[in-house]
């Protein structure tokens, strides 16, 4: 008879401690829906990425340059489109205008550098006289942008 008590006690003593574990709250992160949720907004990234792009168009000579390395600062663009229009950023700005605009600019920038993006079908001339109003704005550090995939001078 003791042992049939204690075998009913053993198995009751069994169920009441699964449903204490079932009602006590779990401690663990499921990370399935974060892991989901990361997914979903990397896609939206890759897919909004381009769109962010901001400027005029133009099309640029190719060369077989390699790219500069990132800067932490948002690069000051100045754009020359094919119809000899000049463009700062996205605001296009009059010949007569652009030197006091830089000026304007180079105050409140700390870097000097500036990229300047011209259209193939331009002649050299508009092209030199843009850099040396940017360097007369007080832009001394000019990058020329270009699209890469270009000739080189080598035959290769």
């Amino acid at each position: 008879m003791g042992a049939g008590v204690m075998k009913s006690g053993g198995g009751g003593g069994k169920r009441r401690r699964r449903s204490r574990r079932g009602s006590q709250p779990m401690s663990e992160i499921n990370v399935t829906p974060f892991v989901d949720v990361m997914l979903v907004l990397l896609i939206i990234f890759m897919v909004a990425a381009p769109l962010l792009t901001v400027g005029v168009e133009v099309e640029l000579p190719k060369t077989a340059a390699n790219p500069l390395p990132g800067e932490q600062e948002e690069p000051l663009t100045v754009t020359i489109a094919a119809d000899l229009s000049i463009s700062v950023m996205t605001t296009e700005v009059a010949a007569s205008e652009l030197v006091p605009m830089l000026r304007a600019v180079a105050a409140e920038r700390d870097s000097d550098r500036v990229y300047l993006r011209a259209d193939g079908a331009i002649p050299y001339e508009a092209v030199v006289q843009v850099m040396g109003a940017l360097n007369a704005g007080g832009f001394s550090n000019v990058g020329l942008v270009t699209d890469v995939g270009g000739p080189t001078l080598d035959g290769q």
